[in-house]
């Protein structure tokens, strides 16, 4: 499903337009952008939480020239999904 599928699936379950589903998805992703750049953390009960995560720094390998590349540390976006979101995936 991409951004434009998603969006018409929103404005069918909300009834609202396709132009008011737009900017409300667009106002979350925002949001979730806006928070994780802050260093903090989203939890939605039942469906997962957003979360900042730290890679350190490490050695890795160009798989072309099997050179050793040095690979700086990091913040990465995760996602850990939530009991709820896990349990309607398996009975299905």
């Amino acid at each position: 499903m991409n951004k434009g599928q998603l969006v018409d699936k929103i404005a069918e379950k909300t009834n609202l337009s396709l132009k008011d589903s737009q900017a409300a998805l667009n106002a979350f992703v925002d949001t979730v952008k806006d928070t994780l750049v802050s260093g903090e953390s989203i939890s939605l009960v039942g469906f997962g939480t957003f979360l900042v995560r730290e890679r350190s720094e490490r050695m890795g390998r160009n798989p072309r020239t099997k050179e050793e590349v040095h690979i700086p540390a990091g913040k990465v976006p995760a996602f850990k999904a939530g009991k709820s979101l896990k349990d309607s995936l398996n009975n299905k």
